[in-house]
């Protein structure tokens, strides 16, 4: 079981949906940043719906980004990483969600940005939907 480092929108979107509880159901620890707790703190004082989080640390983690910059800056690094769509595929596998759909809804509703050829593809590797043959 690997360790993660979360950003704060993995952390929002999995809390407004009612999954926060699969981080550390398929991670050892979740470590949040300094920058992360910062982000949600002032959140918390705009009124914003985001978890209590507590500070934790880690070493060789996967981080959880959903930023495409922020993902091609990590990669540049060599860190391992993953989004919320990989750690709900994590869950899916561990039996920790039944199906992937209705919360890509429940995400659709939050604004989530999901491109309909990513959703595709992940209900695909949910095996929520067939893939089709060429």
């Amino acid at each position: 079981m690997s360790d993660i480092i979360c950003n704060t929108s993995p952390f929002q979107y999995l809390h407004q949906v009612g999954l926060l509880h699969v981080l550390p159901a398929i991670a050892g620890t979740v470590t949040v940043p300094p920058a992360v707790v910062r982000e949600i703190d002032d959140g918390h004082a705009c009124s914003v719906d985001l978890p209590n989080i507590e500070k934790l640390e880690s070493k060789d983690a996967i981080v959880i980004l959903d930023d495409a910059v922020a993902r091609m800056a990590a990669l540049g690094a060599g860190l391992r990483l993953t989004d919320t769509l990989g750690v709900l595929l994590d869950a899916k596998r561990k039996g920790l969600i039944a199906e992937i759909l209705p919360v890509l809804n429940r995400l659709h509703g939050l604004r989530f940005r999901l491109a309909t050829h990513t959703r595709t593809a992940i209900l695909k590797l949910a095996g929520e939907i067939q893939a089709t043959r060429g």
